[in-house]
C-alpha cells in the first residue's frame, strides 16, 4: 500500500497545552511547512484534521462555512464514528483562509477521482493531485452540497481512520502487545488480557510516530454509533442566545460606518455626486467615491449613513445598458430559441424524427424569471487597512478564494491578508464568489485610517445582486398508440451549472437537450440548487402535461417510465403514499406531484393546494421522500428537506426580479414577497437512505417543489402553469371551468 510519510502527515507536534495534530493529506512540503507555523495556534492541515489535547479532546477542523446546513456538526460527526470517538468530547474549528487548508477532498470529489473504480494503489496519488487541485484553485468552498458527499466521504472518514490506527499502533507499542489485541471504543484505548487501558489524549503525543497507509479500512455503517443519530447541531446555542457573531455585529475600536449606493444601472459608472449636501449632518465623516460606480458615506453609526446616503445627489452614466427591460430580453430569448443557433446538451437517438413519427405530438413553452437571493442577513464587510496589511470580517462560503481576491483588490501580497470568519445570515450562493459588497469595503478601507462596517441596504442588497438566471424553455415530444412518449426535445437558454441539470429519470430512448447561449444580460449568481431549479419546474411539469393529454394518472405514468430507475420509482411511490394520493383530496383542493435527482439525492413531493377567491393559489401541505445514499445527521436533513422546500416554495409563488430601464425594479420585501409563517405548509418528510452513494441535503429540497404546485394547480383548474411565479396567475376562471366540466 502507498505509505504517507511522517513528514508529510504530521502538522505540528505540540501545542499550546501538550496537544497534538494529527493530520491525513498528500501535500506537497511548502504547504505542511505553512500549516506547522499555523498549527502553533488554532490551525491543522485541511483534507482531513483532528487535534487531541491531553484531556482527551478531541477538535475536528472544518474546511466548510456553516451557514444553517449543519456542515459544521455533519464533519465532526463523520470523523468522530472512524475515530471511536466519545462524541461528548468532540468539538469543532473552522479552518482559516490559508493556502495550508485549501480543500483536497472537495476538489477530489469535483475532479471525479473518488471513483471506486479508481484502483487503490492510486489513492495517493490521487489525494496529491487533487490537493495541488485546490490549491491552483484557491478551493475551499462550502456549496453544490458537496460538504458531506466529497469533504466528509472522502476526507473526514479517512482523517479519523488514520487517527485511530496511529493511536492504536501507538497503544500496541507502549504496552508491546500485538496490534489486533487493541480496540477502541468513547475515545479509550483497551487491551482486554491485561487490563491495560488508555485515553486518546494520553496516548496522543506518542502517535506521531506512525505513518498510516492511504487505503485503511472503513466501518461498515451497520456498526455506526453516531452517524445517522440525531445529533444537537454545535452552532445553534449561540444563535439562540444571541452570542453568535454575524457581520453586521463586527465591532472594533475607532468602527465607523458606512453606507453604500453603486450605479443602479447594471454596468453603469458613477459621474459626479456633491459630498457637500451631507457632509454637515450629525455623525456624518465624509463621502467617498468607490471604484467608478459607487458612492458611500462614512459615519459614526448605520442608520446615519443611510440617511445622508438617500439625500445625496449622485450623477449617474447609465451607459447603454439602461434600454434593457424584461419584455424585451424574454422576447430575445423565444427569438433565440426560434432561430435555433444551439450547442448540443446531449442527444441520443433521433428525438425530432420519433416525434415526428408519432400519432401525436404536444408542445409547450415555460419560462421562469430572475431570482434575487434575498439572504436574511443583508450584504455586509468589515475591513480595516492599517501598516500595509488588510484585515477583513465577514461571512463568506469561501474563504480562501476571498482572501485572494481581497489580495487582489488591494494590490497587497496574499501573506498581508487576513480573513476573519464570522457567522453567516444566509448564503444560497450569495456569499460565494459574488463579492461584489468585500470588494466595496476594501477599496473604501483603503482611504480611511480606521475600521469601516459597510452594510447594504436591503435595497441595495436586492438591486446589486448576482441573479438566478431567467430562462425559457421550448418543450416538445410525441406520444404514440398507447400514451407513452417519444422523441423528447428539449430546447432553452442559458446552460448553467451543474451539467446534468437537464437529465431525464425516465425510459424514453429518444431524447435530446440544447441550448442557446448569450440572451440574459443580467448579472447571474449560483442560486440555491442552481439550474435544478429551472429544469425541475419545465421537465417535471411537462411530463405531468405528457401525462394528462395521455389520459394516465401522473404517478402511474411517471412509474411506468421509471421502471428502468428503481431508487427514483421507490422514492417516488413513497411520497404518493404519504399523501394519500389514490384517494380523493379534500373539497376544494388538488394534489401535484414531481420528483428530481439533484446533487446525488432523489427527492419526491407532493403538494396539496387550494385557490382562494382571489385566484391565488394556497399551499396547505407538501409530502416528501427523500433518498440521499446515507444521512448523517437526521434532524439536520429534515431541517435541510423543510428549508429547500420553504425557499423554493417563495420562488414559485412569488419570486420575480424585473428589469426596466436597465435596473431591477423590486427593491425590498413588499416588492419581493417571502412565504410567510402563517402561510408556510405543513411538510412532512421521509427519510430513505438506500446506501446509494452520498448525496446532497442543502440543495435537493428545491427543484421539484415548483412542478409539484404547479400539476397540482392543473389537477384542481385545468389551467396549465407555464410561467413563475404563480402570483401572476388569476386562477379563478380556470376553478370555475373546472367546476363546469
Amino acid at each position: 500500500m502507498v505509505m504517507i510519510t511522517r513528514r508529510k502527515l504530521m502538522v505540528g507536534a505540540a501545542l499550546a497545552g501538550g496537544g497534538v495534530l494529527l493530520g491525513y493529506a498528500m501535500a506537497p512540503f511548502s504547504t505542511i511547512d505553512r500549516a506547522r507555523k499555523l498549527a502553533a495556534g488554532d490551525g491543522a492541515l485541511l483534507v482531513t484534521w483532528v487535534r487531541i489535547t491531553p484531556d482527551n479532546r478531541v477538535t475536528v477542523i472544518v474546511p466548510h462555512s456553516e451557514m444553517g446546513q449543519g456542515v459544521h456538526t455533519a464533519m465532526p460527526m463523520m470523523l468522530a464514528e472512524e475515530l471511536d470517538a466519545d462524541w461528548a468530547l468532540v468539538g469543532m474549528e473552522q479552518a482559516p483562509a490559508d493556502m495550508a487548508f485549501a480543500n483536497g477532498p472537495l476538489g477530489k470529489g469535483y475532479l471525479g477521482l473518488a471513483d471506486p473504480s479508481i484502483p487503490k494503489f492510486l489513492t495517493g496519488l490521487t489525494d496529491f493531485g487533487a490537493r495541488k487541485a485546490a490549491e491552483f484553485l484557491n478551493v475551499q468552498s462550502t456549496g453544490g452540497s458537496t460538504s458531506v458527499r466529497f469533504t466528509g466521504v472522502v476526507g473526514m472518514r479517512r482523517a479519523g481512520a488514520a487517527a485511530r490506527w496511529m493511536l492504536v499502533q501507538a497503544a500496541a507499542k507502549s504496552w508491546n502487545v500485538a496490534v489486533d489485541e487493541i480496540t477502541t471504543k468513547d475515545s479509550r484505548l483497551f487491551h482486554t488480557a491485561s487490563g491495560k487501558s488508555a485515553s486518546y489524549g494520553e496516548m496522543a503525543s506518542f502517535a506521531a510516530d506512525f505513518d498510516p497507509p492511504a487505503n485503511l479500512p472503513l466501518k461498515d455503517p451497520e456498526n455506526y454509533t453516531i452517524v445517522g443519530a440525531p445529533k444537537a447541531r454545535f452552532d445553534i446555542p449561540a444563535k439562540v442566545d444571541g452570542s453568535a457573531i454575524y457581520g453586521v455585529d463586527m465591532r472594533l475600536p475607532g468602527m465607523m460606518f458606512a453606507a453604500v449606493k453603486a450605479c443602479p444601472v447594471f454596468g453603469g459608472k458613477l459621474k459626479n455626486f456633491d459630498a457637500k449636501m451631507v457632509q454637515n449632518r450629525r455623525g456624518i465623516k465624509s463621502v467617498y467615491g468607490i471604484g467608478d460606480n459607487a458612492v458611500a458615506v462614512v459615519a459614526d453609526n448605520s442608520w446615519r449613513a443611510q440617511q445622508a446616503l438617500a439625500a445625496l445627489p449622485i450623477e449617474w452614466d447609465e451607459g447603454a445598458n439602461a434600454a434593457h427591460n424584461s419584455v424585451a430580453i424574454f422576447a430575445g430569448m423565444q427569438a433565440a430559441l426560434d432561430k435555433g443557433d444551439f450547442d448540443s446538451d446531449y442527444d441520443f437517438g433521433d428525438a425530432e424524427a420519433a416525434a415526428n413519427a408519432a400519432p401525436k405530438q404536444i408542445e409547450a413553452i415555460y419560462q421562469v424569471p430572475w431570482l434575487a437571493h434575498a439572504t436574511m442577513e443583508p450584504m455586509n464587510c468589515t475591513a480595516h487597512f492599517s501598516g500595509g496589511r488588510l484585515d477583513i470580517w465577514g461571512g463568506f462560503q469561501d474563504g480562501l478564494a476571498a482572501r485572494v481576491r481581497a489580495a487582489g483588490i488591494s494590490g497587497l501580497p496574499l501573506e498581508m491578508v487576513t480573513l476573519h470568519h464570522t457567522a453567516m445570515g444566509g448564503g444560497f450562493g450569495r456569499r460565494g464568489s459574488t463579492l461584489n459588497y468585500m470588494d466595496q469595503a476594501i477599496l473604501l478601507a483603503m482611504q480611511l485610517d480606521f475600521p469601516v462596517n459597510v452594510i447594504w441596504s436591503r435595497e441595495e442588497d436586492m438591486t446589486q445582486d448576482y441573479y438566478r438566471n431567467a430562462s425559457v424553455a421550448k418543450m416538445r415530444a410525441g406520444l404514440d398508440a398507447t400514451g407513452r412518449p417519444v422523441g423528447w426535445q428539449q430546447d432553452y437558454t442559458e446552460k448553467r451549472e451543474p451539467e446534468d441539470a437537464t437529465w431525464l429519470p425516465y425510459a424514453i430512448a429518444d431524447r435530446r437537450a440544447r441550448v442557446v447561449s448569450g440572451t440574459d444580460p443580467i448579472p447571474f449568481g449560483a442560486w440555491r440548487s442552481v439550474a435544478h431549479t429551472q429544469h425541475g419546474f419545465f421537465i417535471e411539469s411537462f411530463i405531468d402535461e405528457l401525462a394528462h393529454a395521455a389520459g394516465r394518472d401522473p404517478l402511474e405514468y411517471r412509474r411506468d417510465l421509471l421502471a428502468d430507475a428503481p431508487d427514483h420509482k421507490l422514492v417516488l411511490e413513497a411520497a404518493a403514499q404519504m399523501s394519500g394520493w389514490a384517494m380523493p383530496a379534500p373539497m376544494g383542493r388538488a394534489r401535484g406531484i414531481a420528483i428530481r435527482q439533484s446533487f446525488g439525492t432523489i427527492v419526491a413531493q407532493v403538494a396539496e393546494i387550494s385557490v382562494d377567491q382571489e385566484g391565488k393559489a394556497r399551499v396547505h401541505k407538501v409530502w416528501c421522500a427523500v433518498d440521499p445514499g446515507e444521512v448523517v445527521n437526521p434532524d439536520t436533513f429534515v431541517a435541510q428537506m423543510e428549508s429547500g422546500i420553504i425557499y423554493g416554495l417563495t420562488a414559485a409563488l412569488y419570486g420575480e426580479i424585473s428589469i426596466l430601464k436597465g435596473r431591477v425594479v423590486e427593491q425590498n420585501f413588499p416588492d419581493y414577497e417571502m412565504i410567510r409563517q402563517a402561510d408556510a405548509p405543513v411538510i412532512e418528510v421521509k427519510l430513505m437512505p438506500s446506501g446509494r452513494p452520498t448525496g446532497g441535503a442543502g440543495e435537493p429540497g428545491t427543484p421539484p417543489i415548483s412542478a409539484a404546485v404547479a400539476n397540482a394547480v392543473f389537477a384542481l383548474t385545468k389551467q396549465r402553469i407555464r410561467s413563475l411565479p404563480l402570483r401572476r396567475h388569476d386562477l379563478r376562471g380556470g376553478i370555475e371551468q373546472a367546476k363546469a366540466s
